[in-house]
């Protein structure tokens, strides 16, 4: 569910778009001073600020250049009674990522907001998908994409099995695999009498990742279980 911070002090526009918000599974927090909207803004987290410009106290466009200057990528939709172009690119150069004229339709409203939400979700996700292709533990990198691990920035040479091993374990932290779901997922075999596969692949592995493969620092063993990666590193 998406939370939306509404900072407009005309309570019909406010009862509209709360309306419209929650037929799209927002949660919806609305105030009516631009004082209470940027104490909010820079203080709680939203998916999306809905920013009126005229507002008693601090203004739209300055709450919008302060919850840029902190830092904070919160998409914000200005709406305003300004019109002219000169408003929507000064708008937007602040830092909003839409700019729509009262008085608007509602069914505009309602593409620009599913829009920006959507921009927001293929963000993360592109973030989510690059910090899955690059993992680093201390010396320890594994490049996904690239199926390429370095330890203290030396390439590892890994068989492909080693490497799904490898990959399948560092991308799950603390997560305890049994021997029979590792050849499931790695080799796929679904039966008993294999588990030695895993193990000779754990020990081939630990001799190229690990300093000390009696003691090891990366792939540990959960006994009565398996195998995880050393969440602690």
């Amino acid at each position: 569910m998406n939370k939306v911070l509404i900072i407009e002090d005309d309570p019909e526009i406010v009862g509209l778009l709360a309306i419209h918000l929650t037929d799209l599974a927002c949660r919806i927090t609305s105030v009516n001073t631009g004082s209470e909207g940027l104490q909010l803004a820079m203080t709680e987290e939203f998916d999306l600020v809905i920013l009126d410009l005229m507002l008693p106290g601090v203004n739209g466009m300055d709450i919008c250049r302060r919850i840029r200057h902190a830092g904070q990528s919160t998409p914000i939709l200005i709406l305003s009674a300004k019109s002219e172009e000169i408003d929507k690119v000064v708008g937007l150069e602040t830092g909003a990522d839409d700019y729509l004229t009262k008085p608007f339709g509602v069914r505009e409203f309602i593409a620009r907001v599913k829009v920006i939400f959507r921009r927001r979700e293929e963000e993360e996700t592109r973030a989510d998908l690059t910090n899955r292709s690059q993992l680093k533990f201390g010396a320890l990198e594994i490049n996904m994409d690239m199926r390429k691990v370095t330890l203290a920035k030396t390439r590892v040479d890994l068989s492909p099995k080693e490497f799904e091993l490898l990959s399948l374990l560092a991308s799950s932290p603390g997560k305890s695999y049994s021997r029979k779901q590792l050849l499931n997922l790695i080799w796929g075999y679904d039966f008993e009498g294999y588990e030695h596969t895993v193990n000779s692949h754990i020990n081939r592995l630990r001799g190229k990742i690990e300093a000390d493969i009696a003691r090891p620092q990366y792939i540990l063993t959960t006994w009565g279980v398996g195998y995880r990666f050393n969440e602690e590193i």
